[in-house]
């Protein structure tokens, strides 16, 4: 079954896109959780952090330098940015395909899930 991100990647569903080459798409968090809140999503369907293997290298790639063309982009690279990937039901995980939350444009602070 498709998840929510694959239904976006192929156009099912509409999305707010900064971002998007052939292998990773970037958009809009439709619940920001900062002033800039964008999902950094691989093409590929990989569930976890836990399903990575080594062929998914040029995906994550892919990730790492979208994050930073869009933090370059946005002119949130100089002043920071912090990048969260949740894994599973106890770390948050509510849409089972990997992706990287790019969180800005505010003085974050210290881990908002730390107690």
């Amino acid at each position: 079954m498709s998840t929510l991100f694959t239904k976006i990647i192929n156009r099912e569903i509409p999305a707010s896109i900064v971002y998007e080459t052939d292998k990773v798409i970037a958009f809009n968090d439709i619940n920001p959780q900062a002033p800039v809140h964008i999902l950094v999503v691989p093409k590929k369907e990989i569930p976890t952090l836990n399903d990575i293997e080594r062929k998914d290298c040029e995906y994550l790639m892919e990730m790492y330098d979208a994050v930073k063309q869009i933090t370059k982009d946005l002119n949130v690279a100089e002043d920071g940015y912090r990048i969260i990937t949740n894994c599973n039901s106890h770390g948050g995980q509510e849409v089972y395909h990997l992706h990287f939350h790019i969180l800005a444009g505010e003085h974050l602070g210290p881990m908002r899930s730390m107690r």
